[in-house]
């Protein structure tokens, strides 16, 4: 009789554990406090408002993209799994 013994199965699981923990620190914590900052450095750096207002526009795109990842992820999924089955093929005035 021949048994399988997973070794380390307390560490795979605490590692795992501390991954999820940092991963949302960086979407729910650092990625909104970068943006922050970006923007302010970008409005004392150039004193103007078109600039200052780029820059909160795109900390805006960044915010939303890192906030909305499995939205995101899920369409993706969907887009990969329609071209995989050959969906939605085009065919020109000629290939009729």
């Amino acid at each position: 009789m021949h048994e399988t013994v997973t070794l380390a199965a307390g560490r795979i699981q605490t590692g795992t554990g501390l991954g999820n923990d940092i991963k949302n620190l960086i979407f729910n914590v650092a990625i909104p406090v970068l943006c922050g900052f970006f923007v302010v450095v970008v409005g004392i750096k150039t004193k103007a408002p078109g600039p200052t207002i780029m820059a909160v526009i795109f900390a805006a795109i960044v915010w939303g993209g890192s906030a909305n990842m499995d939205t995101l992820k899920d369409k993706t999924t969907e887009d990969i799994s329609q071209y995989d089955d050959g969906g939605g093929t085009l065919t020109g005035p000629g290939d009729q």
